[in-house]
C-alpha cells in the first residue's frame, strides 16, 4: 500500500488569500512497508476545478526523492482565483501511488490597483476625540441573485472584529495581527459565500486600539503606529450567472459607539451590556441617528496577506477552586497559568458591576498579588443590563493569569459559571515529552504552556505586565525547543519579516520586534543574533530555503554592523549588552552576569558569522561564503589571543563563559578539554547547581553532554533545590519563571518591578530533553529530519524517557526504558526519510531486533560497533530494539 496524505501549501491545508506567486506544496507518504523512499512524483495543477479538466501545470514525472517545498511551476497566478491540485508518486518497492485526494489554495488580491476599498474612520467630532469607547461600523447592501461565491479581504489600523447579518465572521482572533504597521499590514480573506442572503444584508465591523494605537510598553506609550482606528474591506460577490460585485468600505458606512467603553491589551475591558445596540448589524436597524465616517488617507501598497497561522481560543479549562483570602478577597483558581480570559455567566439587577482581576500568583500568605503587573490592569468590568443570564467575554485584550479576583458578582459564585478560554497562535502541536520523573514531565508540560501564552502573534517575553513584547533574546534562545512542540515555521516567518523591515540601514537589529522602543534600542548580542540564528533554526527544522533566501541580506547586514562598530573589526567590544542576562553570578543590584559582555558579544559575532558562511554556501553564493569564512577564522584568532590564555584558560572565570565557548566551538582542539573540566568544576563548587542566566542556560546541558558529562548534566536536570528547573515546580509553577527564584524559599518574591512567572527563556532546556535524552536531531546536511538521528544519551536516574516530532515527512519516534541491566529502544521512522541510530551501552552480536538479529531485519541497511555502542542505518518503519548493557 502507497498513498499520498496530508497535502499542504505553504505548511497550510486548504489556505485562502494567499499571495505567494511560486507557492510550495509538500505532502506526506503512507506505507506499510519499511526502507520506503520516494522515487518520482508527479504534480497537477487545475483552476477552479476539482475535476482537472483546467490544467495550469502538469509537472509530468520527475524522478526525484523530493516531497516537501515543491514549488509550483506552471503559469502565472492569478487573483482571487482558486487552484485545486493532486499528487502521485512512485517509490523504491515498485509501487505507485493512486491520485491523493484534491486539495487546494485560493488567491487573495495580488496587485495594490486591485483594492478599490478605503480606509474609513468614525467621524464623531471633536468632542469623541479622547473616548476610549470601541467604534462600531456598520453598511447594509444587496445581494441581486445566487451567489456562486463570495469573498471578504479585510484588515484595519488597530483590531477588528467582522460580523456579517449579526453572525461572527470567522473565527480568528486579533486580526490583522501585529506587524511594523507602516511598513507591513497583513490583510486576511474570508470565505462568506454561506452567509449572504438574497436582498438585503449588513455587514458591520467593531474596532479596538490593540497594538496600533493603545498602550504599549511600560512608559504608558500610545498611539505609536497611529492615532485614528480604521477598517479597509472589500466583499467580492461572484453570482451563478457569472456577474460580479464589488462592497467596499467608503464614505457611505456609517459609525458610532456601543457597549466596549474601553478594551486595552494590558488594561482589559470595560463593558456595559445596558449600551448594547441590539441588532446593529441587521437589515432592520435603525442608523439614522449613527455618525459618518471619514476617508483616511494611507497607502495600501503596504498591504500583504497573513503568513502565519491567526490567533484562536484553542482550548477552555474550568477553575478548580474558588479561594477565600485572609484579606477577604473571593479569588478563582484556574489550577494553570493561563492566556486569554474568562468566559462567565451572570444573572442580576441592571447596573450591577461585576469585577474580575487577574493575577498570576498569591503572595505568601495567600493573598491576591498584582505588584508584578507593573501598571497593566489586567481587569475587566462587566455592568449588567439586567434581563435574564447573561453571558460575557471580551473582545480586544487578553490576560497572563491564574488566579481571578471576582468583585459585585451578584449571587453565589459558582465554578460552572466560569471558564477559562485559552488563546495563541494556531500553531500545529508537533512534540511530546516524557519520561520516569513526574517533575520534568511537569517541567515539560510548564514549556509547552509557557510557548502557548507567549506566541500569540508575536514571540513576546511575558504575557501580563506592562511589556508583552517580541523580545529578539527570548525568541532566539528558545526557538529550536518551540520548533520541537509546534510547527513555528510561518510564525517566524511572518516575524523575520518584521525583523527584517524594522532593521536599521547599518543593519542593527531593534530589542523588540515589532519595534516600539526608542531610537537606541537596538543592536545588543545575543538579541540582535536572531537576524542569524531564527532563519537558520527554521531551516534546519523544516528543510525550508527560502527562509534564508529571504532573510540572508538581513543576516549579512547584522554581521557587516557587528564588523563595523569598533575599532577592531573582529572583537565586539564596544556598546551596550544584556549580558548574561539574569544569570546568578551578577552583581548585587544589577541584572546582568560576570560574564564578560565583550567575551559573549564576540562569540555571538563568531556564531553569527559561521551561521552566514552555511547560509550563503546553501545558496550558492560562493564569493560570500569565501569572504564571511575569512572573516570567521580571523574573529575566532582574535577571541583566542583576547580570551584565552597560551595555556587554555579562559579569561572569564563563569559558567557561562565556558559554555559558550565550548558551544560555538571557538577553542582550539588542546584547549577544549581544559575548558570542559573547568565548567565541571565550578560545577562541583556550586554543589552541582547553576548560575547562568539567558544566554549561557539554553547551551549549559547540551555542552555537557556533548564533551562526556551527560551525567552531570542529568544531575543539574535533576535538582529539585534552587537553583535548578525543578525549584519553581516544588514552588507549584505551571510555566517556566523569568528568574530562578521568582519565589524565594520563604515565600516571598524576587522583586516586584520584574517577576514574570510566564517566560519561556529558560524553557529551552527542553530541546536537550528532545535532542539528548530521548535522541531525535536532524542531519544538517540533509535538513528538515530527511535524514534522521536518534541518539539518546540515557542515564540510570531516569527508567525511560519517550518522545516524538511530527516532521514534514510524518511522526518521528524514540522510547527507550532501561529495565535492570537490559535496554530496550522502541524507533519510528516515517516514510521517505533515513536515520542513523546509535543505540548507547550495546554489543554488536547482541542487539535484537523484534526478537531477531539486528544486522539482520528488513530495513537495516548497515551495522557497526563504536565504542559507545552499535551504531545503525536504517529506513522507514518502526523497529523495536533490544540488548543487555554492557556499561553505564
Amino acid at each position: 500500500m502507497l498513498a499520498v496524505t496530508d497535502l499542504r501549501c505553504e505548511y497550510k491545508v486548504n489556505p485562502l488569500g494567499i499571495d505567494v506567486m511560486r507557492p510550495r506544496l509538500s505532502w506526506k507518504i503512507k506505507s506499510d512497508l519499511r526502507g520506503v523512499i520516494q522515487t518520482a512524483y508527479h504534480v497537477q495543477v487545475s483552476r477552479n476545478d476539482n475535476t482537472f479538466t483546467d490544467i495550469v501545470w502538469d509537472s509530468g514525472k520527475i524522478n526525484t526523492d523530493q516531497s516537501i517545498h515543491i514549488e509550483y511551476k506552471g503559469s502565472t497566478l492569478k487573483s482571487r482565483t482558486r487552484y485545486y491540485y493532486r499528487v502521485k508518486i512512485w517509490d523504491n518497492k515498485g509501487n505507485v501511488s493512486d491520485w491523493s485526494e484534491p486539495a487546494f489554495w485560493e488567491m487573495g488580491l495580488l496587485n495594490v490597483s486591485e483594492w478599490k476599498a478605503d480606509f474609513i474612520t468614525p467621524d464623531f467630532g471633536v468632542e469623541s476625540q479622547d473616548s476610549e469607547a470601541c467604534p462600531m461600523l456598520r453598511k447594509t447592501f444587496k445581494v441581486n441573485g445566487k451567489v456562486k461565491s463570495a469573498r471578504i479581504y479585510a484588515t484595519s489600523l488597530g483590531l477588528y472584529e467582522l460580523y456579517l447579518n449579526e453572525a461572527r465572521v470567522g473565527d480568528l482572533l486579533f486580526t490583522p495581527g501585529w506587524t511594523s504597521y507602516n511598513k507591513r499590514l497583513q490583510y486576511q480573506t474570508y470565505d462568506i459565500t454561506p452567509m449572504l442572503s438574497n436582498g438585503e444584508n449588513t455587514i458591520g465591523i467593531i474596532l479596538g486600539n490593540g497594538w496600533y494605537k493603545g498602550n504599549l510598553a511600560w512608559e504608558g506609550s500610545k498611539n505609536i503606529f497611529g492615532d485614528k482606528l480604521a477598517a479597509l474591506l472589500q466583499m467580492h460577490i461572484t453570482y451563478e450567472d457569472g456577474k460580479e460585485e464589488v462592497i467596499v468600505t467608503d464614505k457611505d458606512w456609517k459609525a458610532s459607539t456601543g457597549p466596549i467603553l474601553m478594551s486595552e491589551i494590558y488594561h482589559g475591558e470595560i463593558y456595559d451590556a445596558r449600551l448594547e445596540k441590539e441588532g446593529w448589524c441587521t437589515n432592520d436597524f435603525d442608523d439614522s441617528k449613527w455618525h459618518g465616517v471619514k476617508v483616511l488617507d494611507k497607502p495600501k501598497n503596504i498591504l500583504v496577506a497573513q503568513v502565519n497561522e491567526p490567533v484562536r481560543k484553542i482550548e477552555e479549562i474550568k477553575p478548580v477552586a474558588i479561594i477565600a483570602t485572609p484579606s477577604g478577597e473571593t479569588v478563582l483558581d484556574m489550577g494553570q497559568n493561563m492566556v486569554g480570559w474568562l468566559r462567565f455567566t451572570v444573572e442580576g439587577k441592571s447596573g450591577t458591576v461585576v469585577t474580575i482581576k487577574h493575577a498570576e500568583v498569591l503572595d505568601k500568605e495567600g493573598n491576591f498579588y498584582t505588584k508584578n503587573l507593573r501598571k497593566a490592569k489586567q481587569t475587566i468590568q462587566y455592568i449588567l443590563k439586567g434581563r435574564g443570564q447573561e453571558v460575557f467575554e471580551p473582545h480586544f485584550t487578553f490576560q497572563g493569569f491564574r488566579f481571578a479576583k471576582v468583585e459585585g458578582y451578584p449571587g453565589k459564585l459558582s465554578l460552572d459559571n466560569f471558564t477559562g478560554v485559552v488563546i495563541h497562535s494556531d500553531m500545529e502541536q508537533t512534540g511530546s515529552f516524557k519520561c520516569s520523573d513526574e517533575l520534568v514531565n511537569q517541567l515539560q508540560h510548564n514549556i509547552l504552556w509557557g510557548q502557548k501564552g507567549n506566541f500569540l502573534d508575536v514571540p513576546t517575553d511575558c504575557p501580563q505586565r506592562d511589556e508583552r513584547l517580541g523580545w529578539t533574546g527570548d525568541a532566539q534562545v528558545f526557538i529550536r525547543t518551540a520548533c520541537f512542540n509546534m510547527n513555528t515555521a510561518l510564525f517566524f516567518t511572518k516575524w523575520l519579516r518584521d525583523l527584517k523591515a524594522d532593521q536599521l540601514d547599518n543593519g542593527g537589529v531593534p530589542y523588540v520586534i515589532p519595534n516600539i522602543l526608542n531610537e537606541n534600542s537596538h543592536s545588543a548580542s545575543a538579541w540582535g543574533d536572531a537576524a542569524t540564528i531564527c532563519p537558520w533554526t527554521i531551516y534546519l527544522c523544516y528543510g525550508d530555503k527560502k527562509i534564508l533566501e529571504e532573510q540572508y541580506e538581513s543576516m549579512k547586514s547584522w554581521v557587516e554592523y557587528i564588523r563595523n562598530q569598533g575599532p577592531d573589526e573582529y572583537l565586539w567590544n564596544t556598546g551596550f549588552h544584556f549580558g548574561d542576562w539574569l544569570a546568578l553570578d551578577s552583581k548585587e543590584g544589577s541584572y546582568i552576569g560576570a560574564t564578560s559582555k565583550e567575551y559573549i558579544a564576540t562569540a555571538f559575532y563568531a556564531y553569527s558569522t559561521s551561521l552566514v558562511v552555511k547560509a550563503a554556501k546553501i545558496l550558492g553564493k560562493e564569493e560570500d561564503a569565501k569572504k564571511y569564512e575569512e572573516l570567521y577564522f580571523r574573529i575566532l584568532e582574535a577571541f583566542r589571543k583576547e580570551f584565552v590564555t597560551p595555556n587554555g584558560r579562559i579569561a572569564s572565570p563563569t559558567q557561562t563563559a565556558h559554555v559558550l565557548a565550548l558551544m560555538f566551538d571557538l577553542l582550539e582542539e588542546k584547549d577544549r578539554e581544559r575548558a570542559i573540566k573547568t565548567l565541571v568544576e565550578y560545577l562541583e563548587e556550586n554543589n552541582y547547581h547553576l548560575n547562568t542566566g539567558f544566554v549561557g542556560t539554553p547551551y549549559l546541558c547540551p555542552v555537557l553532554s556533548r564533551y562526556g558529562y551527560n551525567d552531570i548534566a542529568y544531575k543539574l536536570l535533576l535538582q529539585k533545590d534552587y537553583p535548578s528547573w525543578l525549584y519553581q515546580i516544588t514552588k507549584g509553577a505551571t510555566t517556566i519563571w523569568e528568574h530562578w527564584d521568582g519565589i524565594k524559599e520563604d515565600g516571598s518574591f524576587w522583586s516586584e518591578d520584574m517577576n514574570s512567572f510566564n517566560h519561556y527563556a529558560y524553557g529551552s532546556i527542553g530541546e536537550w530533553l528532545y535532542r539528548v535524552v530521548a535522541g531525535i536531531d536532524t542531519d544538517e546536511e540533509k535538513p528538515g529530519y530527511k535524514h534522521i538521528y536518534i541518539s539518546p544519551q540515557p542515564d540510570r536516574s531516569l527508567s525511560f524517557a519517550e518522545a516524538s516530532l511530527k516532521s514534514m515527512y510524518g511522526e518521528i519516534k524514540s522510547a527507550w526504558t532501561w529495565k535492570e541491566d537490559n535496554m530496550e529502544l522502541i524507533v519510528s521512522i516515517p516514510p521517505n526519510t533515513t536515520a542513523t541510530v546509535k543505540l548507547p551501552y550495546a554489543k554488536f552480536d547482541e542487539v535484537k531486533e523484534n526478537g531477531k538479529a539486528a544486522c539482520e531485519a528488513e530495513g537495516i541497511s548497515s551495522c557497526e560497533e563504536t565504542d559507545s555502542g552499535v551504531k545503525l542505518e536504517l529506513g522507514s518503519g518502526s523497529y523495536m530494539f533490544s540488548y543487555p548493557v554492557y556499561k553505564a
